[in-house]
């Protein structure tokens, strides 16, 4: 629809077009709670493969990333070898994720990013964004590889490479990507969801706004707009609170 030639009526007739929106709001409302309920009754996979991680203090195993609790949620940030910085969109995903951890790290989950670059090369860049959440380095194991969030060569040369559970022509570096893991008290892992590409919008607290204007998300390509937040025209943005 032309916002320009956008039709404007009276407050009565609005409020009618407006509830029978909210019909159709509630039940996207309902199906969206039976989509959730079908996620979680997803069958399980026991993780037997010994992931290794690098952090801070060291080499770690992925259940020191649960850090005491039952739920991890991994992000699998777009940063490879030798890159200065991380990928925009990657990093538009991450600015959200802060908020939500001070909520989630009292909720029983850990939220923790992983990216297949050694530990040392993105912590400038973590440094410039500001971030405090946890962020490891998968290099020297095949836990990128077995989530697909990094293809391989040769399964790109062979055209074999999958990516969101389907083959794909793309020969990017690294992709993202979100998994979840379960460990019980017996200390057994379960590999329980993961979700690539447009299912990491849900995410992203800033498109959850936009949807709700009347110009929505206004790009053509995906995030073709997004920036690092340190790398917008005017990083200080107006405020009527302010004089």
């Amino acid at each position: 629809m032309n916002i320009q030639n956008h039709p404007v009526v009276s407050r009565e007739e609005w409020l009618t077009a407006r509830r029978e929106h909210l019909v159709h709001e509630k039940a996207f409302t309902r199906e969206r709670d039976k989509l959730s309920a079908e996620r979680r009754a997803l069958p399980w996979v026991k993780i037997d493969k010994d992931y290794r991680f690098q952090g801070a203090d060291g080499e770690l195993k992925l259940a020191d990333l649960f850090g005491g609790r039952s739920q991890l949620v991994i992000y699998h940030f777009m940063f490879g070898a030798g890159w200065d910085e991380g990928c925009p969109g990657c990093s538009f995903l991450s600015d959200h994720i802060d908020g939500a951890n001070q909520h989630l790290a009292h909720h029983d989950v850990a939220l923790v990013a992983v990216s297949h670059a050694p530990f040392a090369e993105f912590q400038p860049f973590k440094r410039r964004m500001g971030w405090k959440f946890d962020w490891v380095s998968s290099e020297g194991c095949d836990f990128n590889y077995d989530f697909g969030v990094s293809l391989r060569a040769e399964a790109v040369t062979a055209g074999s490479a999958t990516y969101n559970y389907e083959k794909t022509d793309s020969s990017e570096e690294e992709l993202p990507g979100l998994s979840v893991f379960y460990r019980n008290e017996a200390g057994e892992i379960f590999h329980t969801y993961s979700t690539y590409a447009r299912g990491l919008d849900l995410l992203v607290g800033a498109y959850n706004y936009l949807d709700l204007t009347p110009k929505g998300r206004n790009e053509g390509e995906i995030m073709e707009w997004v920036r690092h937040h340190d790398r917008y025209e005017d990083p200080a943005p107006s405020s009527c609170c302010h004089s």
